[in-house]
């Protein structure tokens, strides 16, 4: 794919919506927890949420080795064709085997998709628009989990659990048609290494030391522990209204201010800049939270304020991917990493915070959010530091 001359919007576009679907593979099991525990008395329901994630955490970096073989176009079309024929699969209620199955092969469409995605955006976006490109795609976890919630439950309200299935398996197979049209043919892969063992373990290690290709990844994994963990647990330090508040509250400002403020920033200082701009916010959030806990108002606004800087890093973390990385295998190559760790972020994340809290109290917040904090910014800080050092 040529270099674009101008960005393609609407290309951009529905790539995103392509990540909603992706993300919806999560949240329309979420939002049936209640009646699929019923349907499955005695099952892994939470398994069944999470072990699409777990197929990120295992083959994530591998994704993206796979991708840049085969072609992003017909990746990405493939995956939505197969994620729809899980998703009508899924729409007849079968017995758990087999709907674990269709969730582990569901996995290997989300993790395609969410590979696939952004390097395709940075292929059909001019540079100076690379900051609201990447932006727009990294909220697409937390417009999808809203989105989900919201029609999914007036949906199955109305028309039973199946209906939910049978949307998202009409979503997944129009996009798969849309974007086959829309997406241009790629340049043959057929050069690159042939997917084997031994590629496979060399590619990692060419990954994972590259200064380049994993700088994201070392990033992501620090904002992903926090974010999931955080929504998770902050609101259960609040009671009332103000706990309900906070737990519609923390999504939307982090995925607004990504969209607004992270923007208008990503135009004038550097992505991985902005990642340890919002690191060190979230930093001094904490200590500020700390300061004014027993006071609830100020208590909020802190917590309000540590939402914002994670969706700072969120978008900056994607936006840094072409930033950092011009040639489109590296791309390919670094979202699988981000996809990967990212996972990891989000698995051990939560447990983390759940033993600091048991442990500690409120006081287990602080203790979780500075190291993390600290952390993602002094590890991006020495990933730029030996990439200077190889130039």
């Amino acid at each position: 794919m040529d270099e674009p001359t101008q960005t393609n919007v609407a290309l951009v576009f529905i790539l995103w919506v392509a990540g909603l679907a992706a993300a919806a593979q999560f949240g329309k099991i979420a939002v049936l927890y209640d009646i699929l525990t019923k349907i499955y008395p005695d099952s892994g329901i939470g398994f069944m949420v999470s072990i699409v994630g777990l197929v990120g955490l295992i083959f994530g970096t591998t994704a993206g080795l796979i991708v840049q073989r085969l072609g992003y176009r017909r990746v990405l079309v493939s995956a939505l064709a197969l994620g729809g024929l899980m998703s009508a699969i899924q729409a007849t209620l079968p017995g758990y085997g087999l709907m674990m199955l269709t969730r582990m092969v569901e996995g290997c469409s989300h993790l395609a998709i969410v590979v696939v995605g952004p390097v395709l955006i940075a292929r059909v976006t001019v540079p100076k628009h690379y900051g609201a490109a990447m932006s727009l795609w990294s909220s697409f976890f937390g417009v999808s989990f809203a989105l989900t919630g919201w029609l999914g439950l007036a949906l199955v309200s109305a028309f039973g659990p199946a209906s939910l299935f049978v949307t998202h398996a009409a979503v997944m197979f129009t996009l798969s048609v849309l974007l086959g049209w829309m997406i241009p043919a790629t340049n043959s892969t057929s050069n690159s290494a042939p997917v084997s063992l031994k590629n496979l373990v060399r590619q990692h290690v060419e990954i994972y030391a590259s200064p380049r290709i994993a700088a994201p990844a070392f990033g992501f994994v620090f904002y992903t522990a926090m974010y999931v963990a955080l929504l998770t647990l902050m609101p259960t330090q609040f009671t009332g209204a103000e706990r309900i508040f906070v737990a519609t509250a923390m999504p939307l400002v982090s995925i607004i201010v990504s969209l607004t403020l992270g923007v208008w920033l990503l135009g004038r200082i550097s992505a991985v800049r902005l990642v340890q701009f919002g690191f060190g916010l979230a930093g001094v959030s904490a200590v500020l939270l700390a300061a004014v806990w027993g006071n609830s108002d100020a208590a909020v606004v802190a917590t309000l304020l540590i939402a914002a800087a994670l969706g700072l890093v969120q978008g900056a973390s994607f936006a840094s991917i072409p930033q950092i990385n011009r040639r489109q295998d590296h791309q390919a190559f670094a979202a699988g990493a981000v996809a990967q760790l990212g996972n990891l972020g989000t698995t051990t994340g939560t447990p983390i915070l759940v033993a600091l809290v048991a442990a500690f109290g409120a006081i287990g917040l602080y203790v979780f959010i500075l190291p993390l904090s600290l952390g993602g910014i002094l590890t991006t800080q020495w990933l730029e530091k030996r990439r200077g050092r190889t130039m």
